[in-house]
């Protein structure tokens, strides 16, 4: 009964509104952002005209899909391309019915148009699980009990924003707001970019889908036009419509508002030439004459009908004179976009009847704050018809700050107040300036200051104004108790920081030199006003080369600085944030410059100092408050490049050298300790050089589990990287070897190579320099292990040999058989199995499973993995599961892993495939949890060895690809090399034959370059396979030789046996 009443119909409005993601307050402000004559009624219209954006708690927009036009996915702003045709077209299927389920059946139907595989449903959730890798988030893509539903908002996803525009345009419509509707009209056809899915293959989509959501865009287009022709803008529309009936020549509505437009713009005579042409076209393709609406249209433009004339506009609104103080915007801004827009929708943005929006915009020193502050000030100047109010508070700067009576005085006078009427006493020139600035809207823009007490006297009191202020601190005071919202920048992109030195050089100075204007870019750290100081430096010079290597050579923040200007300068803009600071946080901000690595935490800060870690974290907080260094993820702190270059300077000056030394063995100390626990809690078992336990004055954490210590030492890695080099050259030496051993095991067993290997060198080095036999034998073992993984034999042999001799000089018996289970590894995979016997032998001697239970499992797990090379499986599966108890027993899970692999290696030699798939796929398990790249891609290559014993062809394929995929990720050829042989055999029994050809080539190709005898004989055996089943005898039999010639008489029985079968093959008739 009351649904046909106001009050019932506003609730419904605000409904709506809410359910779309909008608050009250939002949809109220939007309303209130027009004159009374333009002011939509419906509160979610209002929202959506004028750029009110919904407020929504815990919703990201990182990934956005586009597909109107061809499929695009961005994260994070950046295009990602989704490969495979399938999975394009799966994620087509599901983006057309977004926050729909979609069942399996229909996805099926649709991915492969009727040509289903086998195993299509495993399959479908392949393909899912890689969009899953693509997107970044696996929410996006839900998993329903009978198929998936893609999970978006209509800001992510063209089609629904589209559809959301389109909505609100027509409910402009119905109540008469015709400007408003015709700019929601243009919003929508605006995200059309082309033929919709027109990269996607599918001819069931296209023939099914988008020819409907074609006729949505033509429906859309036709009212738009219709409304733009009600608002008199038909002489505008003409080259539209002519576009338009050219590319849809049988849409006889497009030609009848073609006539309305000519004729309203006086031109009679084309609007009939219209209607002929319209006519022949109907009668010449489809044999039929216009339609009785084209054909009404026709007898009115011949008669000048009245009702087709256009409608009157209203007269312009007369606007009043208002104080305009905002200096001018720089000519060459560029970059900040979406920086700028959050400010602005943050100017814009009233949550209440009666707050002033304030937004406080911070940064480092140079960053480009005041530049961005006016750009924006000039974008949404016309938002606030009372005017704009400026001022520079000085809050940094070498003349004192701006008093408040200044500033109030200079605004009262730009109000309109005559002198003589300002107040002398302070709060009297506020309580006026107030009431001042009741009843209007006005931009405040308060630039530099120094503390929220320069800001507060300056905020005005009623609604309808705003406040941006800039200023190098945080200045949290006003987020606390005035409601502020803090917006932070950063340095500009690189792209904008070229486009600066484009805007300032001119093009033809930066085609000129390319690679000395990016050196340039990278030197100045992409910090604004070091760029603007640069570019006008070289405008005077032959060329940017120069003053590239000026830079380069000498004092760069120096040389950043423009002679005869004293503001001009970098290192300027830095002192006057540097001498605000108190005394305790000066010294932190000086010692955290000569820190090796990109960031640090409030641990390595209290170490490197002295302090407490509450103490430090207390300082930082001061420090990131000032911009002087910048809180970039939870719990870390980095410099801006040249901050970071003038702290060093600073501690260069103020620090004596023995300071700085003993700062940073502090430091290193606390890296050493807490990498030392790290490595335990990962691999517990290995050796290890002694650590000494004393010297260090913060806390170690103790790490309770592998994910604790695993993540410790992610978040680290290049800091301890960059440590180990700066401790061979500044602190004790030992230092170096000691955090280069501790770690081996971390860079080793999770593919960090590049750092593993240099580390490994550096700590050889120092310990050489030392004479330290101890400390060389592990630095050796490290090189050795190192590159045996990459698969560079004759290093690995001659560090690990070296090593050897170095652990018998100095007695360490463990560390003996450690370096003899490696060298044995490495001569087994070389073929050289007699002398890879004789090292497991002596290694198993110098252990015993009372003295070194976990020394003794993992000779019995190398001599286990032997005994499988040399064909003798049951003997293999006996040690393995020996080894296997004892790992289990200790808790050593990597070491179970790797023995529950070989044993499923062993249990497929037997036959036995269900039990290798149950003890592969617990390896797997185990592998996965523990973050094991170069275990799982090894892993996979077996799995896909017993898929293909089984007959399951696409599994194996599948397996072998992901193995693939993870050996080129982990950097290790060996198991390429392998996965591309097993490849090849699914190829092969595929019948596929030139691509199995191919594959078992680059496994061939691998192999050889690495010197692994045993993948180089399985690559030969494949390839004379697959020349068998091509028919190609002679070259099969060549091939089968070959393979035996190069197993030689010491090889694996069972090696030489699938030689030996190959070759019988290829001679059979």
């Amino acid at each position: 009964m009351f649904a046909d009443t106001r009050p019932f119909r506003l609730f419904r409005q605000w409904q709506r509104a809410s359910r779309s993601g909008y608050t009250a307050r939002a949809a109220h402000r939007a309303q209130l952002t027009r004159p009374n004559a333009k002011r939509p009624k419906d509160p979610l219209v209002a929202c959506r005209i004028y750029g009110e954006g919904p407020d929504r708690k815990g919703c990201s927009v990182a990934v956005q899909f586009r597909i109107l036009g061809p499929l695009e996915v961005v994260v994070d702003g950046r295009v990602v391309p989704v490969g495979a045709a399938k999975h394009r077209t799966l994620l087509a299927c599901l983006l057309l019915r977004a926050n729909r389920v979609v069942s399996v059946e229909e996805l099926v139907d649709r991915v492969w148009d009727g040509d289903t595989p086998n195993r299509a449903r495993a399959t479908l959730q392949t393909y899912v699980m890689r969009l899953r890798q693509v997107l970044g988030d696996p929410s996006v893509i839900r998993t329903a009990s009978d198929g998936y539903q893609v999970c978006v908002e209509s800001a992510q996803l063209d089609l629904l924003r589209f559809g959301e525009l389109a909505a609100d345009a027509q409910s402009l419509l119905a109540t008469g707001e015709l400007s408003g509707a015709s700019e929601l009209y243009v919003q929508a056809l605006g995200l059309w970019r082309g033929q919709p899915l027109a990269d996607v293959p599918s001819p069931v989509l296209h023939r099914e889908e988008i020819q409907r959501l074609v006729e949505q865009r033509l429906r859309v287009m036709e009212q738009r036009i219709e409304v733009d022709l009600g608002l008199g803008r038909h002489s505008d529309l003409i080259p539209t419509l002519r576009s338009v009936t050219t590319e849809y020549p049988f849409q006889e509505r497009f030609w009848a508002q073609l006539m309305v437009a000519l004729h309203r713009s006086g031109r009679q005579a084309e609007a009939l030439e219209a209607y002929r042409t319209v006519s022949r076209l109907l009668a010449e393709e489809l044999g039929v004459g216009p339609g009785e609406r084209l054909r009404a249209l026709h007898q009115a433009v011949l008669r000048d009908d009245p009702g087709l004339a256009a409608p009157e506009r209203a007269p312009r609104p007369q606007v009043r004179a208002v104080p305009s103080q905002l200096p001018r915007d720089l000519v060459d801004f560029v970059g900040r976009g979406e920086v700028a827009r959050r400010v602005a929708d943050r100017l814009l943005a009233d949550d209440s009847h009666t707050a002033v929006p304030l937004v406080t915009l911070s940064g480092p020193p140079g960053i480009g704050k005041t530049a961005l502050a006016i750009h924006v000030a000039h974008q949404v100047s016309d938002r606030f018809p009372g005017g704009q109010l400026y001022v520079n508070l000085r809050g940094y700067a070498p003349c004192p700050p701006m008093s408040t009576v200044d500033a109030l005085t200079r605004f009262l006078r730009a109000l309109g107040v005559p002198p003589s009427q300002i107040p002398l006493d302070v709060e009297e020139q506020i309580t006026l300036y107030r009431s001042c600035m009741a009843g209007r809207r006005v931009l405040v823009v308060l630039d530099n200051a120094a503390a929220a007490e320069q800001v507060r006297p300056l905020l005005p009191g009623s609604p309808g104004c705003a406040v941006l202020v800039t200023s190098r601190d945080t200045l949290l005071g006003l987020t606390a108790l005035q409601g502020a919202r803090p917006v932070g920048i950063d340095a500009l992109a690189e792209q904008d920081a070229l486009r600066l030195l484009t805007e300032m050089l001119g093009a033809e100075a930066i085609a000129a030199e390319p690679e000395a204007v990016a050196d340039l870019v990278r030197l100045c750290a992409y910090l604004p006003l070091a760029l603007r100081i640069a570019a006008a430096n070289v405008a005077g010079r032959q060329g940017v080369a120069d003053y590239v290597a000026e830079l380069r050579s000498g004092n760069r923040l120096g040389a950043l600085a423009v002679d005869g200007d004293e503001e001009a300068a970098v290192h300027a803009a830095f002192d006057l944030s540097y001498h605000a600071l108190k005394p305790a946080a000066r010294q932190l901000f000086r010692l955290l410059g000569i820190v090796p690595g990109h960031d640090f935490t409030a641990e390595a800060a209290a170490a490197l100092a002295g302090l407490r870690v509450g103490e430090a974290q207390r300082l930082l907080d001061r420090l990131t408050a000032a911009n002087l260094v910048q809180h970039h993820v939870p719990g870390r702190y980095q410099f801006h490049d040249l901050l970071r270059l003038y702290a060093a300077q600073r501690a260069e000056v103020e620090e004596t050298p023995q300071a700085r030394s003993a700062a940073l063995t502090e430091l290193f100390a606390y890296y050493l300790h807490t990498s030392a626990a790290a490595a335990h809690a990962l691999s517990p078992d290995d050796l290890r050089l002694p650590v000494p336990g004393a010297g260090v004055q913060v806390h170690v954490p103790a790490f309770t589990d592998r994910a604790a210590a695993l993540a410790w030492l992610s978040a680290e890695r290049a800091n301890l990287t960059a440590a180990v080099e700066r401790a061979a050259d500044t602190s004790p030496l030992a230092t170096s070897w000691r955090l280069a051993d501790a770690l081996h095991s971390y860079f080793r067993f999770h593919r960090h190579n590049a750092d593993g290997l240099s580390t490994a060198r550096i700590g050889l080095r120092a310990a050489r320099q030392a004479d330290d036999r101890l400390a060389e034998a592990a630095m050796r073992h490290a090189l050795g292990t190192m590159n045996w993984d990459l698969s560079r034999y004759d290093e690995a042999v001659e560090h690990l040999t070296v090593a050897l001799e170095r652990y018998r000089e100095v007695g360490s018996e463990l560390g003996t058989a450690t370096a003899l289970n490696s060298l044995g590894g490495v001569y087994g995979e070389l073929g050289d199995l007699v002398r890879a016997a004789e090292c497991f032998t002596e290694a198993l001697a110098l252990t015993s499973e009372a003295d070194s239970p976990s020394g003794h499992a993992t000779t019995l797990f190398k001599l286990g993995t032997l005994r499988q090379e040399l064909g003798e499986t049951a003997e293999s599966i006996e040690l393995l599961e020996r080894a296997l108890a004892t790992f289990r027993r200790l808790g050593l899970r990597y070491n179970e892993a790797a023995c529950l692999n070989n044993l499923g290696m062993g249990y497929r030699e037997l036959g036995m495939v269900d039990a290798a798939l149950d003890s592969l796929n617990r390896a797997l398990a185990l592998r996965t949890e523990l973050g094991s790249p170069d275990g799982r891609c090894s892993l996979m290559d077996t799995l896909s060895m017993v898929y293909l014993d089984r007959g399951e062809l696409d599994e194996s394929r599948e397996h072998a690809l992901h193995a693939i995929e993870l050996a080129r990720e982990a950097g290790s050829r060996r198991t390429e090399a392998n996965a591309l042989d097993t490849l090849g055999r699914v190829e092969n029994r595929r019948g596929e034959h030139q691509t199995a050809m191919r594959h078992h080539l680059e496994s061939l190709r691998i192999a050889r370059e690495i010197g692994n005898r045993h993948g180089e004989a399985q690559a030969l055996i494949g390839l004379a396979d697959t020349h068998r089943e091509l028919g190609d005898r002679p070259r099969a039999v060549e091939l089968a030789e070959q393979a035996l010639a190069v197993y030689g008489d010491e090889a694996n029985p069972s090696a030489r046996a699938r030689a030996q079968r190959a070759l019988e093959l290829a001679r059979e008739n």
